[in-house]
């Protein structure tokens, strides 16, 4: 008597078989992808005192993309947070007064240009937000912080530099204060003011 055929797929495990399974079905449905609900992700910036946000925030409106423009200027210390190191900034203890800060020059962003920010304390204080949240970084907020306000982006090379000799050309520094800290959630695209964190507080 013969004996029956082996399945091919007898030896593998269940658990396999389930997991394969699921990526088949992953692979095949768009719609059992697109839904999967992904963690919330958060910005945290510094916030600027009226005048040099009024200012930079101005020079963002007039050379910046318009159908590309959402956000007003920002200078950003974190890109992506997670949910869980959002929280955790509520237990810092933060500076009882602002910080000095100063606009020293501009910088060629390749297609872009920004505004270079100076700010000893604040980087300070982004090394120690960085201990108290814990958790993974990504990999851009993992490099060098090099503080920064960008009034010109997603432009041609040549329109980048154009505008980087222009307004180096006739550069005058200047001196302002960051006042405290503010969290947006990440909207995919457009961001939302999640919560404000003074430093006076």
């Amino acid at each position: 008597m013969r004996r029956p055929r082996r399945s091919a797929t007898s030896s593998i495990p269940s658990e396999t078989l389930v997991r394969n399974a699921r990526t088949e079905i992953a692979d095949a449905s768009p719609i059992a992808i697109s839904n999967v609900r992904m963690d919330r992700t958060f910005i945290l910036t510094a916030e600027l005192d009226p005048a040099s946000f009024n200012w930079l925030d101005g020079l963002r409106r007039a050379h910046f993309p318009p159908a590309r423009n959402m956000l007003n200027a920002h200078l950003t210390l974190f890109h992506r947070l997670s949910l869980a190191q959002a929280s955790r900034l509520a237990d810092v203890d933060l500076p009882a007064g602002v910080m000095p800060m100063h606009c020293d020059g501009v910088r060629l962003l390749g297609f872009g240009v920004a505004i270079e920010i100076s700010c000893p304390e604040l980087a300070r204080l982004r090394t120690a937000l960085r201990i108290a949240m814990g958790g993974e970084l990504s990999r851009q907020d993992s490099q060098g912080w090099r503080p920064h306000v960008t009034i010109q982006n997603k432009v041609t090379a040549a329109a980048a530099r154009g505008l980087y000799d222009e307004l180096r050309a006739s550069f005058v520094p200047r001196a302002g204060a960051v006042g405290g800290l503010l969290v947006w959630e990440y909207l995919n695209g457009p961001w939302r003011l999640d919560r404000r964190l003074p430093f006076n507080s």
